[in-house]
């Protein structure tokens, strides 16, 4: 949560994290989705969330945040990791967080997991997170099954993208994300492509990079 406050701090006007769901159904926020006890590692959702180092947040922890952020809500981007988390995580955006549904952006490598959540869920932003090399219809049949499919957007890893596909897909109404950006030329390049959101370990580099290319950063928004 330190690392979540100073990135505010700094300028970013989005935060990003993996989201799993523990034995005991609690969303925590985890880049490994592994816990180590000893020699043995075990997966987040084999492990009661009391059985989880104190470091390790609740995924609530962080809607609080950035819920109450002035100027909020402040957007987050969550990465869906293992079975019914995206499920999981709508219940609870719109049990304790109903403001921030349409702040938290769901990604997933996976196109049906997608549409399934989208089938029951028709106001929270989902994004497809995937490599280039990885759509093999192509990317404009790619962007016009996520329009046809109500998919918010696609992120791409910034090697992947050109001024050209990032118009491609905004030409079918979606955004373009753009991760994997940790210094500063790379960060400008993408941003004068018109990216609508990059991800960054540096938030000063990122922030800096914004302002020179853009003015005052701004977070995304959401499109059906």
């Amino acid at each position: 949560m330190e690392a979540f406050r100073l990135a505010l701090r700094l300028g970013a006007t989005g935060i990003e994290s993996d989201v799993w769901s523990t034995a005991d159904g609690v969303l925590v926020l985890d880049h490994d989705g592994v816990v180590r006890r000893g020699l043995r590692r075990r997966p987040v959702h084999e492990v009661m969330r009391r059985e989880l180092p104190d470091h390790i947040p609740d995924a609530a922890e962080l809607f609080d945040l950035c819920a109450r952020a002035p100027g909020g809500p402040i957007p987050v981007s969550l990465d869906l990791k293992g079975p019914g988390t995206g499920a999981a995580l709508v219940d609870l955006l719109r049990a304790d967080f109903p403001g921030m549904l349409a702040s938290v952006w769901c990604c997933h490598p996976d196109l049906e997991e997608l549409t399934a959540l989208r089938s029951r869920h028709a106001d929270v932003p989902l994004v497809n997170s995937i490599r280039l090399d990885r759509l093999t219809e192509g990317p404009e049949r790619r962007a016009a099954v996520l329009a046809n499919a109500g998919i918010t957007g696609i992120n791409f890893h910034h090697t992947d993208l050109n001024g050209g596909l990032v118009a491609l897909f905004h030409r079918f109404g979606r955004t373009v994300f753009a991760w994997d950006l940790q210094f500063e030329p790379a960060l400008r390049s993408v941003l004068r492509m018109g990216v609508d959101a990059v991800y960054s370990d540096w938030v000063d580099r990122m922030t800096d990079a914004y302002r020179a290319e853009l003015g005052s950063p701004r977070p995304p928004t959401a499109t059906a």
